[in-house]
């Protein structure tokens, strides 16, 4: 009998010992084509008109569609059709309304043509069933998700929805980040706008459903079924990328409609929540306290991975393995489970467990994970290399900068005097030290508003600013501080001393980085003026306090940044044009520091509209110096992403400019299993020990009374 029992309890424990044990996400799900990732706050925008976070548009991305997109493999980035049958072609009108030529100076209105491709379907949702849009409160007693409808459908994509999601964009109450600058370009936008949102207000009292169908753009014009035009004032080429952006995806009226039933928002089933798109993924589970599932979308068109031409390959340096799937169909992978990990350390340990698929690389793990030269290169660690993990870094299209309030009696101004204080306090600010103190590394220092990878970005000395750097022995080299209390001498602060008054020169910093845990980088911003004998106050305050002082510019010194929406120098520089500045615009303009320098608009306006080209470069040229001399902005720092991924995560290149990139990945799920059973595999003894050694104690207890118990039967008889 006892003999039989030790052997089930270690057999048992085979059967545990064949499982990996502390799978989250379950090993037969491991084995699955699925990819594994996370999220660390719920996602509160997936309506593609509102909706303006990277974190959301990483998953809304791979579910609508645009018109255009950019190539997953080209660099420089490149628009290319997405439901389109070619890219759009674009006739210019006069005043008249007459067709002219593109480079005339009579150029009124900018015509783009839209031609859809045809038999694009959208998933299977139950908004194309027409009694899921009139149903009664009873109906929907057993409904909570939108998986509850039992009932679903699917239909072709149209012209018609482009032009339905640019109508949505217009009605105030959807909130469209974009609206107001966009109603600047698109002919009709705004009055439009004007008219629809009032509309929008009556029906939501009377709780009916708007239906946009009946009311048009002037300048959004469908023809039929597969073609439609948007007219913009002017030229503006610009206007090309923003298509590419998800406020342009297309939008069933079905799906509006649905949405708009009290019932289902008062459960939460709304566009925010569950979005409907014709991309190459849908949401089949929203649950922001535990999980999101992407899942193929089973009406996905032949859609397929990109092929290079041999020229592409040679300019581009691109690895083998990303030209090794050239020309199959896509997405590869079945099935993305985002998990929510709201803590970076139990995240970090599932990597290396192999329960992740990628991770980023928080201050905690760097070390671990990165080797940094003492030339400042970077390179994965000897332990991530033996696991196979691969390091994927790439300079990212943003700027973080420091801006002085040009409107401010002692930091704004034009003057010789106002622009030496200026530089003084750029030279001062070591922005190299910031870096390596508060950023491991992950960044190059910014010479002007132009990141890396834009075109207009300068390298070498001709992009060294010579203002706050020499140019020495082929490097770009911080000014002394002897030089910058020099030019602070000069704006009439010898020492930081005010020669009019006698004082100490104190300035006034804004941030929201205040806490307890900001006081390492507050402290080290103090350290950076203290150098030239300028005191700095730190003025704390929540976001919202943070914004209204920048709109009304109560703010004298304050740290901003900016990530590219598109790839162009334009996207950057009219965060300096004068017609954006903030407090002009009364709060609406994106020129935070209100610098408004005559010259440097003037070029601004011929160079918006122009496409790149030698003359372009020389007038951003031109506009760079400018800038550099005036210094609005410490120029602070352009940040580098790091991020790791397993072997088996497949086709990983870093791409700023779109998030539409899952249709293009690929898992191999075997070797994922086989390294998670190698890295996880579980130690039996201890289980063993536990059950065996209270056996092994009781045994000679259970045969005394064994004994015991025979010797009575026996004596009994």
């Amino acid at each position: 009998m006892h003999i039989r029992v030790i052997f089930l309890i270690i057999f048992n424990i085979s059967i545990l010992d064949a499982e990996v044990w502390n799978n989250p996400h379950g090993t037969l799900e491991s084995k699955k084509n699925i990819l594994f990732s996370s999220f660390s706050l719920a996602f509160k925008h997936l309506d593609p008109v509102v909706s303006y976070s990277s974190s959301e548009w990483r998953i809304i991305s791979n579910i609508y569609e645009p018109v255009v997109g950019y190539n997953y493999l080209k660099r420089p980035y490149v628009l290319e059709p997405l439901t389109l049958t070619k890219m759009p072609t674009i006739t210019y009108y006069n005043n008249k309304n007459e067709e002219v030529a593109e480079n005339s100076k009579e150029v009124a209105t900018s015509q783009y043509r839209f031609e859809l491709q045809k038999n694009i379907l959208y998933q299977n949702h139950p908004s194309f069933v027409a009694k899921n849009r009139e149903l009664t409160k009873n109906e929907l007693v057993n409904i909570n998700t939108i998986s509850d409808f039992k009932e679903t459908s699917t239909r072709e994509l149209t012209a018609y929805d482009y032009a339905y999601a640019i109508k949505r964009m217009a009605v105030r109450q959807n909130n469209s980040p974009i609206l107001d600058m966009m109603q600047d370009y698109i002919v009709g936008l705004k009055l439009f706008s004007k008219k629809i949102t009032p509309i929008a207000k009556v029906k939501k009292e009377q709780k009916r459903p708007l239906d946009l169908r009946g009311y048009n753009i002037k300048g959004v014009k469908v023809e039929d079924n597969y073609t439609f035009t948007i007219t913009i004032k002017g030229k503006y080429p610009q206007f090309l990328y923003w298509m590419s952006m998800n406020f342009f995806a297309p939008i069933p009226w079905e799906a509006d409609l649905f949405y708009q039933q009290e019932e289902l928002i008062a459960k939460n089933i709304t566009l925010n929540s569950y979005p409907v798109g014709t991309g190459a993924y849908y949401l089949a589970k929203n649950n922001p306290n535990k999980e999101l599932r992407l899942v193929k979308n089973p009406n996905y068109r032949d859609v397929f991975y990109p092929t290079l031409t041999k020229k592409d390959i040679e300019s581009s340096n691109l690895p083998k393995e990303l030209l090794s799937d050239a020309g199959k169909k896509i997405p590869f992978i079945d099935e993305v489970v985002y998990s929510l990990e709201k803590e970076s350390i139990p995240l970090w340990n599932k990597f290396l467990q192999g329960y992740y698929d990628a991770s980023g690389i928080s201050s905690e793990a760097f070390d671990k994970a990165v080797n940094v030269s003492s030339s400042g290169k970077m390179g994965l660690s000897q332990e991530m290399a033996k696991r196979g993990i691969k390091l994927q870094g790439s300079i990212e299209p943003s700027i973080f900068y420091l801006a002085f309030n040009m409107l401010d009696p002692v930091v704004g101004g034009y003057s010789e005097k106002a622009k030496k204080l200026r530089q003084a306090i750029s030279i001062a600010q070591n922005e190299e030290e910031y870096i390596s103190i508060f950023n491991n590394e992950r960044g190059i220092p910014a010479q002007s508003p132009i990141p890396p990878t834009i075109f207009g970005h300068l390298e070498g000395e001709e992009g060294c600013n010579p203002y706050v750097y020499n140019w020495i022995e082929g490097k770009c080299v911080r000014k002394s501080l002897d030089e910058a209390k020099k030019l602070l001498a000069e704006a009439g602060y010898p020492n930081g001393i005010s020669k009019e008054t006698g004082k100490a020169l104190v300035l006034n910093y804004d941030t929201t980085a205040s806490g307890p845990d900001d006081r390492a980088l507050t402290d080290w911003r103090r350290k950076q003026f203290a150098k030239l004998g300028i005191q700095l106050v730190i003025r704390g305050s929540d976001y919202n306090r943070f914004q209204d002082k920048i709109r009304l510019g109560k703010a004298q010194l304050f740290s901003w940044g900016w990530n590219a929406d598109y790839p162009d120098p334009e996207n950057f520089l009219f965060l300096l044009y004068g017609g954006n500045g903030v407090v002009a615009t009364n709060g609406a303009g994106i020129n935070s520091s209100n610098y408004n320098n005559p010259k440097f608009n003037q070029l601004f306006e011929v160079m918006k509209s122009m496409k790149n080209s030698p003359k372009r470069l020389e007038i951003i040229k031109k506009m760079v110096k400018i800038v550099q001399e005036d210094a609005p902005w410490i120029w602070g720092f352009h940040p580098k992403s790091l991020s790791l991924n397993h072997e088996w995560f497949k086709n990983i290149y870093p791409n700023a400019m779109s998030y539409n990139t899952l249709k293009y990945k690929r898992i191999d799920a075997k070797l994922r299993t086989k390294r998670q059973e190698e890295w996880n595999e579980p130690v039996v003894l201890p289980l063993v020990l536990l059950f065996l050694v209270p056996f092994l104690m009781a045994y000679p207890l259970y045969r005394a009374y064994a004994n015991r118990q025979r010797a009575v039967i026996k004596g009994a008889k």
